[in-house]
């Protein structure tokens, strides 16, 4: 017999279709089934299979991670595999992510987890973090936005801090939305306790085409565009959630100090 506080299947199918802000009679025309039958599948008045799990998985985008947790609430085992990346079979992906990062030199990059805690990170990232004023901010496990927006993190040197703040704040309130992650609920909690900064805030309008990152550093300030890059294809919930932080210069100034540094080190 399941555990009591163990969510049933029924509410899984039920919290996904509402993440994904559906009706009943969407969802079911997404998932090519009838209205009837997902309305006793949420109900728990039908059993799904297996397959049927994957298959509104699989329509709905669902992570894999809340894929094993359901195939475990209707009692199946999961179909999804969760190495850390120091497992042999993780050799090839770990390969791909090492190549990633040093080949984006002079430029920074970093790989981050679902908790935005530094998995990777290439040589160019030493140097930003200078001027970190807490060393514990620094140790393993990194949490990158913890160290962006600390008041003895990189905060006191971003020039657009509130501008920053406000992308970051998004960024990880859209993931929280998607996953209602409780890890990710008390980091949002413990961010906005640092209290407000100057700058737009929130709600406020980006000006251009992008939200550039403006480090204050001893030569000056350096601007950075940043894009993120996932793995295609996962079929294991590390890679499926691991993201790679490529960030590149904004300005000919940016660029022509990071390829300097490079060539002095």
């Amino acid at each position: 017999m399941a555990p009591q506080n163990m969510v049933s299947i029924g509410d899984h199918l039920r919290a996904w279709r509402e993440r994904n802000r559906l009706s009943q009679l969407h969802c079911a025309l997404e998932a090519d089934i009838s209205q009837r039958h997902l309305s006793f599948l949420e109900t728990g008045r039908s059993r799904p299979s297996r397959d049927m799990i994957i298959h509104l998985a699989d329509r709905l985008s669902i992570p894999l991670r809340d894929r094993n947790a359901a195939l475990l609430a209707a009692g199946f085992a999961p179909a999804y595999s969760e190495r850390g990346l120091d497992d042999p079979e993780m050799k090839a992906a770990r390969a791909a992510l090492e190549t990633i990062l040093a080949g984006h030199e002079p430029y920074p990059a970093l790989a981050i987890d679902r908790h935005w805690q530094m998995l990777h990170a290439n040589a160019a990232i030493g140097p930003l973090l200078s001027g970190v004023g807490n060393a514990d901010l620094l140790r393993p496990p990194v949490n990158v936005l913890r160290l962006s927006l600390h008041p003895q993190g990189l905060a006191p040197g971003i020039e657009n801090l509130g501008e920053w703040r406000a992308h970051l704040l998004h960024r990880l309130g859209r993931q929280i939305a998607a996953t209602q992650d409780e890890v990710l609920i008390e980091l949002r909690r413990e961010l906005l306790g640092y209290g407000a900064v100057p700058g737009p805030d929130e709600g406020a309008a980006s000006v251009g085409v992008f939200v550039p990152l403006r480090l204050k550093t001893p030569d000056g300030v350096l601007s950075f565009i940043s894009t993120t890059t996932v793995f295609g294809t996962p079929r294991d919930v590390l890679l499926s959630e691991l993201a790679i932080e490529a960030f590149f210069p904004a300005d000919p100034q940016t660029a022509q100090h990071l390829t300097g540094a490079l060539r002095a080190g």
